[in-house]
């Protein structure tokens, strides 16, 4: 896990989703987008753009009130939403002018191992 993220963003652990969460999730799946692939020297980053309607049915357990953005999610977290990525990446930063927007990265010329 990259160093620079900020954990106190985030819950302690990964929040599982309740089924019934789940459920109110499904029918935004297909309506979220993908940027394409950017970076610098060091990572890979790409942004994931939300339905702005799913941010309210997301648990409130996910939003950090102080800032009216998401947490950063734990991968756990992101994928249960319906955020589908190869492996490697995570949410370091959300955009807070427009709180749908997730950022993530990923070391450049990231390996499974």
């Amino acid at each position: 896990m990259p160093s620079d993220i900020d954990m106190s963003r985030r819950n302690q652990q990964p929040r599982p989703l309740k089924d019934s969460e789940r459920a109110k999730l499904e029918e935004f799946v297909e309506m979220i987008h993908y940027s394409a692939r950017y970076n610098d020297d060091d990572y890979e980053y790409r942004h994931v753009q939300l339905p702005k309607a799913m941010l309210k049915v997301i648990p409130k357990e996910y939003h950090d009130t102080t800032k009216g953005t998401l947490k950063l999610l734990w991968e756990d977290e992101w994928r249960a939403m319906g955020i589908t990525q190869s492996l490697g990446w995570e949410h370091y930063e959300v955009h807070e002018p427009e709180p749908h927007i997730l950022l993530f990265k990923r070391p450049l010329n990231f390996q499974p191992s």
